[in-house]
């Protein structure tokens, strides 16, 4: 399977630049935080030869590589980030940290108090617009979720997964945001599982010798290429959707799909041991992703996207394209339960011996730690 052919994805409808601007002819100056890295770096590029964009504000915490845009190096935390947005009518707030390996505590305390800071700087600037990102994960994975989700449905995940309390509160603060600061505007967008240039542990599920189902479950499969979210923040930028917005290609598969796609097989296990695995080895260090992740790959998250398609945007991309991109990403990486293993030590151990492995690593220190405990 191969990506799209690049004309081919450019015949599609899906870029806000093809429509006009909504400003009556006037071109917003636009500030991006997390400039210099990941979709903020794409989206600044993008930005920056938009003949719909007057001027690109580029923050982070080093500069980065787009020399059109202006450049301000610093923490989005800092309050002196109200000056560097003067001027500007949009701010784009993409400076989070949803790394699986940074610490959980530290984590929150820059996702959190960062999107504070740049909600009250922005609303303190002038700025008429923030636009945040946060994930179709905080709908949360659920065996009665609707297949697929209104963008007004509930959220009704929990902070069990990696980084999703973060992207709640995230959640909780756009929706607080209006009424703290009457004149600012807040527009959300959820991507569902994003692919390209990623590193999630819904990515590294795709990265193990076999994919796991549990008992039972009914996995369903929908992504989000960045170009097509990278597409779908411009679009927001010019004020073309606003409120909350879901972002992901257009339909879903089924985990059949998925197995027959990727020619990777599945290893079934029974609900308890699969969810009772990923909790302990999560509590003894021995991965990275609690057992809240697995949930995403049990239960129906996908999303419609009905908002951003009746404002003309379109995804460039299909799920079986972003799936052919996601595979030749992670060809030669292995994961097993989340954590990454070496070439040699996956090549020893083979699938079912890794994963026994790393269970009967998680017996023995139990058994160690109970043994202490008893002297």
């Amino acid at each position: 399977m191969s990506s799209p052919d690049p004309e081919v994805r450019a015949a599609r409808n899906g870029s806000a630049r093809d429509s006009t601007s909504p400003h009556g002819g006037r071109r917003p100056v636009v500030a991006v935080t997390g400039a210099a890295r990941g979709v903020g770096a794409l989206l600044t590029q993008r930005l920056a030869v938009s003949e719909h964009i007057k001027q690109v504000v580029a923050i982070d915490e080093r500069r980065g590589d787009v020399t059109e845009a202006q450049w301000h190096v610093l923490d989005v935390r800092d309050p002196a980030i109200a000056e560097k947005l003067r001027g500007a009518d949009v701010v784009v707030h993409l400076a989070l940290d949803l790394d699986l390996e940074t610490d959980a505590a530290a984590r929150t305390a820059y996702n959190v108090r960062g999107t504070q800071t740049v909600l009250t700087a922005a609303a303190a600037a002038g700025v008429h617009r923030v636009v945040l990102c946060t994930s179709a994960m905080v709908y949360g994975a659920l065996p009665d979720n609707d297949v697929p989700l209104a963008e007004d449905a509930e959220l009704r995940a929990t902070a069990e997964a990696t980084g999703v309390g973060d992207l709640l509160e995230i959640e909780r603060l756009a929706r607080r945001a209006p009424r703290a600061h009457p004149g600012l505007n807040v527009t959300v967008l959820r991507p569902a599982v994003l692919v390209g240039g990623t590193d999630t542990a819904l990515t590294r599920y795709f990265e193990s010798p076999r994919l796991l189902v549990v008992a039972g479950s009914r996995p369903t499969w929908q992504f989000c290429h960045v170009e097509d979210l990278v597409s779908a923040l411009e679009f927001a930028a010019l004020e073309k959707a606003e409120g909350e917005l879901a972002v992901g290609c257009d339909g879903w598969l089924e985990q059949e799909e998925v197995e027959e796609l990727s020619g990777i097989r599945r290893m079934e296990l029974p609900s308890a041991v699969a969810l009772g695995a990923a909790s302990r080895l999560h509590r003894l260090g021995l991965t990275p992703s609690p057992a809240g992740d697995l949930e995403y790959t049990m239960h129906p998250w996908v999303v419609s996207g009905s908002r951003l398609h009746e404002a003309g945007w379109r995804p460039r991309w299909t799920n079986e394209e972003v799936l052919a991109e996601l595979l030749e990403e992670v060809s030669g990486r292995h994961t097993v339960a989340g954590r990454r293993l070496g070439r040699k030590d996956a090549t020893a151990a083979g699938a079912a011996g890794a994963t026994v492995a790393l269970l009967g690593t998680a017996a023995l220190v139990r058994r160690a730690r109970k043994a202490r405990r008893r002297l």
